[in-house]
């Protein structure tokens, strides 16, 4: 857990933290519905274009997910699917809005917050910015990196991380990452970042800092 601000390195306590936020199932609750739509759209793109039956396209992408992190990198690699093409395609925010949900308090917690926030996410560009802008926090987001700007390598691959932290010329040692999925969080860790697990569960890996259970938890604790 991370400690009042009178434990922490001087460095954290002289600078304000940058903030790197995730995006489904952090910022928003995408197992509400978002996941199970986009999970649709990949099965019917690879039926289309791949000439798959269900089944195998759902074979493929759970063997892809865990080979390389993302059905993506798989379809590109085994397939010659172009990126750009298949991201449009299966994210397609007319069809995901109805399913965005989200913490009510979720404005007033970034606000309120100290330092920058980014977000840092597997979806693609227009996705994260569309939900951003539906949610009306765009504007509280210095940036935000998706597949294409993270140079297609999806958490936790670290060169995702790394084309983040680089261009916004960011010190690993004064972010803080927020993420649902622990491997992300071991990754961000790695580098040198403070890390917050969101989840429910009683359990915090010794990589996680902090684990809260809701966004507007990050609040009452001093940064």
């Amino acid at each position: 857990m991370i400690m009042s601000s009178q434990f922490l390195p001087l460095s954290h306590r002289m600078t304000s933290p940058t903030w790197i936020f995730d995006l489904d199932d952090t910022l928003h609750n995408a197992s509400l519905g978002i996941f199970a739509q986009i999970s649709r759209m990949m099965n019917l793109y690879m039926e289309h274009h791949l000439q798959m039956t269900e089944a195998e396209a759902r074979h493929l992408r759970t063997l892809y997910w865990h080979r390389y992190g993302a059905t993506l990198q798989g379809l590109v690699r085994h397939h010659g699917v172009d990126a750009h093409h298949f991201l449009q395609e299966t994210h397609q925010l007319d069809q995901l809005y109805d399913w965005l949900e989200w913490e009510p308090k979720l404005t007033a917690t970034l606000q309120h917050l100290p330092g920058r926030k980014f977000v840092l996410s597997n979806g693609p560009q227009h996705y994260i910015e569309g939900l951003l802008d539906r949610m009306r926090i765009r504007p509280l987001i210095a940036a935000c990196y998706g597949m294409e700007r993270m140079r297609f390598h999806p958490k936790p691959d670290r060169r995702g991380f790394r084309a983040m932290l680089q261009a916004e010329r960011l010190d690993p040692s004064l972010c803080i990452m927020v993420e649902d999925s622990l491997p992300n969080l071991h990754a961000a860790k790695s580098l040198g970042m403070r890390t917050v697990w969101i989840s429910k569960q009683c359990r915090k890996p010794a990589f996680v800092d902090m684990r809260i259970s809701r966004l507007n938890q990050l609040l009452h604790r001093a940064w």
